[in-house]
C-alpha cells in the first residue's frame, strides 16, 4: 500500500522558498502555495492566497521575509486545520517568534521555530535548520519522513532563533567589516593586497570566503537589515546594548538603500 504523500504548503518563493519547494517535490512531498510577486516552481500547485495555500496542508513553511511573517500568519489563520505545523522560519528575534506562536495556537495550530543556519542556494531542503517548541519533536518526524534531517533545539518557540541571531552578530558583523573595508582599500589603492592579506590573516579565510561575505553582503543586504534588526532587539532583550549589531544592521540598510552591486 503506498502512503499518502505529506502534503506541505509553501509561503514564499524567494531564493528560500522556491529552493524549498523544489527539493519537497523532488523528494515525493504533495507541494502548493503562494506568492504575490512569484510564479510557482514546476511541481508545486499554485494557489489563490494564503487561505487557499493552507487550507489542505499538514505541514506550512513560512519563508515570506520578516517583515510580512505576521500578516502572512493573520491571512491564513481562516485556512488552517486543527493541529498543522506552522514552520516559521523567517529570521526574526525570538519575542516576535513567540508572538506569532500564540497566535497560530488561537486557532489550534503548533508553530515552530526553524532558524536556517547556512545559505540555502545549492543546498535548497538540506540547508542546515535548527528547531524549537512543542512540536519540534513532530516536525522533525515529518521531514525525516522524505528524508531531511533537522537538529532540534531544547527549548520553547524562540530558542533556535536565538540561536542563530547571536551567531549572526559574528558572521554579518564581519562581513559588514569587510566590505567597508575593501570599500576603503579600494580608495587607497590596495584592494589586491587586502584581500590576500585577509586570506592570510585568517587560516580559514580563503579567497572563496572573501567573495562570499562581499557579493553575499551586497545581494542580500535588505533581508540582512532585517536579520540583524532582530538581533539587536534579541540582545537589547537579554540587557546587552547592541553596539556591533546595531551598527551593522546600520551599514547594512545603507548598502540596500543605496542600491549598490558587485
Amino acid at each position: 500500500m503506498t502512503a499518502t504523500p505529506l502534503r506541505v504548503a509553501v509561503l514564499g518563493f524567494g531564493e528560500a522558498g522556491g529552493a524549498f519547494a523544489r527539493d519537497l517535490v523532488a523528494a515525493g512531498a504533495d507541494v502548493r502555495g503562494f506568492d504575490p510577486k512569484v510564479a510557482a516552481p514546476p511541481g508545486v500547485q499554485q494557489r489563490n492566497g494564503e487561505i487557499d495555500a493552507v487550507r489542505d496542508a499538514e505541514l506550512v513553511f513560512s519563508l515570506t521575509t520578516t517583515a510580512e511573517a505576521e500578516a502572512a500568519l493573520r491571512a491564513s489563520l481562516p485556512g488552517l486545520r486543527p493541529a498543522v505545523v506552522w514552520a516559521e522560519a523567517n529570521t526574526a528575534a525570538p519575542a516576535l517568534k513567540v508572538r506569532l506562536a500564540e497566535l497560530a495556537a488561537e486557532v489550534g495550530a503548533d508553530l515552530v521555530d526553524v532558524a536556517i543556519m547556512a545559505p540555502v542556494p545549492g543546498l535548497g531542503l538540506r540547508t542546515p535548520m535548527y528547531v524549537s517548541g512543542s512540536a519540534a519533536p513532530h516536525f522533525v518526524e515529518l521531514l525525516a519522513e522524505i528524508g531531511v534531517s533537522v537538529e532540534e533545539v531544547p527549548g520553547p518557540v524562540g530558542a533556535a532563533s536565538a540561536r542563530k541571531l547571536l551567531r549572526s552578530v559574528v558572521y554579518k558583523g564581519l562581513a559588514a567589516a569587510v566590505v567597508e573595508a575593501l570599500a576603503g582599500a579600494e580608495a587607497a589603492g590596495c584592494a589586491d593586497w587586502f584581500r590576500e592579506h585577509m586570506t592570510t590573516e585568517f587560516p580559514n579565510f580563503d579567497a572563496h570566503t572573501m567573495e562570499r561575505l562581499i557579493t553575499g553582503t551586497y545581494a542580500h543586504a535588505a533581508r540582512r537589515t532585517e536579520e540583524m534588526e532582530a538581533a539587536a532587539r534579541q540582545l537589547a532583550d537579554l540587557g546587552v546594548t547592541p553596539r556591533i549589531a546595531g551598527a551593522t544592521r546600520d551599514a547594512l540598510r545603507a548598502i540596500a538603500e543605496s542600491g549598490e552591486g558587485r
